[in-house]
């Protein structure tokens, strides 16, 4: 187990030895190389291959310590990378055994939360989906019957049968137009004019399906971020579930490295600010700085009295903040008073030590 941090591959690195192995791959198809630039070439090949032998090991101790079943993707990825190789090199000739390391096209996969984003999108969106491909099913037999019908005794070489013609309402649909198959009569261009225009309008209805999905997929899991943030801040624990959900959508997440000027003194200020994690410090008159923590919420004097900002506040670690604008500051105290009045009694109790913070 000693040696198990020296398995480990991040996600860039990762990324890099594909490529270079996939280059590699690339390479090993150029014709006529020397003898010398082959067994280079194959010899980093195998070099590749050995970190993956490296990572499968790592990732099936991982998923044996914790007992991941999560990593099962992972997992698979890893295993094929290995074993498909290997598979080339005892069954492939010589010339194709290098194409088998193609399965590593797979390897950046491993890393990217945005698959798993997209299942979940296509496993909501899949009625929708289903329902637009059986149009498209529908109008691709349909347009290959009848170019058959129009075509057929024409260009029998090209439509003499609907297999044949499915072939040109396959290109027509997807308005790609390659023009190896033409109908020649009257009717079989009205006929492509028309599966050319269902073509644009079935591909639309996919993609707006697929944008509507990834949509409301990310605003789901920026309001469940959202919700697990607002429901650190004490100041609205106490809230019933309408209210909260209200509060939710109207503060912004947002984080701040160490070191950064959150407001300035004088600056006119549209937002005030919840410490969800870390510390922040605010200037004021006095020779020391106060510092506020998680629970904590400054910058309300700006939204109160519309004055400009007498402090300026930066953040001494890194702060995960949410903001609330003046508009939603505003709407929080008609719906909810009694928050609404916290807030001005404790702009109150500072305005006399730090006036508009």
């Amino acid at each position: 187990m000693s040696a198990r941090p020296f398995l480990k591959i991040s996600a860039p690195l990762n990324a890099l030895v594909a490529a270079l192995g996939l280059i590699t791959v690339a390479a090993l198809t150029t014709r006529d190389l020397d003898p010398t630039t082959k067994l280079s070439l194959e010899l980093l090949l195998a070099g590749v291959w050995a970190v993956y032998v490296l990572q499968l090991v790592d990732t099936v101790i991982r998923r044996r310590d914790k007992n991941d079943r999560g990593r099962t993707p992972a997992l698979v990825i890893d295993l094929l990378a290995v074993v498909v190789p290997v598979i080339g090199f005892l069954i492939a000739g010589s010339r194709d055994q290098s194409l088998y390391c193609g399965i590593w096209l797979l390897k950046p996969l491993r890393h990217f939360t945005f698959f798993r984003l997209l299942g979940r999108v296509v496993a909501r969106a899949a009625p929708n989906l289903v329902g637009v491909t059986s149009v498209f099913g529908i109008v691709l037999f349909g347009a290959s019957l009848f170019a058959y019908l129009i075509e057929r005794d024409i260009q029998p070489d090209k439509f003499g049968s609907i297999p044949q013609a499915m072939w040109w309402a396959v290109v027509t649909l997807s308005t790609t137009g390659y023009g190896d198959e033409i109908p020649m009569t009257f009717a079989g261009r009205v006929l492509a004019g028309l599966v050319m225009m269902s073509g644009i309008g079935i591909f639309a209805l996919w993609a707006g399906i697929l944008a509507t999905g990834f949509f409301e997929e990310v605003r789901r899991q920026d309001f469940v971020r959202n919700w697990q943030l607002v429901a650190a801040v004490p100041l609205f624990q106490k809230l019933g579930s309408a209210a909260f959900v209200e509060i939710v959508r109207a503060l912004r997440p947002r984080v701040v490295p160490a070191g950064t000027i959150i407001c300035r003194k004088g600056e006119a200020g549209d937002q005030m600010f919840f410490i969800v994690e870390g510390r922040v410090s605010i200037q004021t008159p006095s020779p020391t700085p106060v510092e506020l923590g998680p629970g904590s919420f400054f910058g309300e004097m700006a939204l109160i009295t519309g004055e400009p900002r007498s402090a300026t506040v930066s953040a001494v670690t890194e702060v995960s903040l949410l903001s609330l604008y003046s508009e939603d500051f505003q709407m929080l105290s008609s719906s909810n008073p009694e928050i609404a009045d916290v807030i001005r009694k404790t702009a109150e109790a500072r305005s006399g030590r730090a006036p508009g913070e």
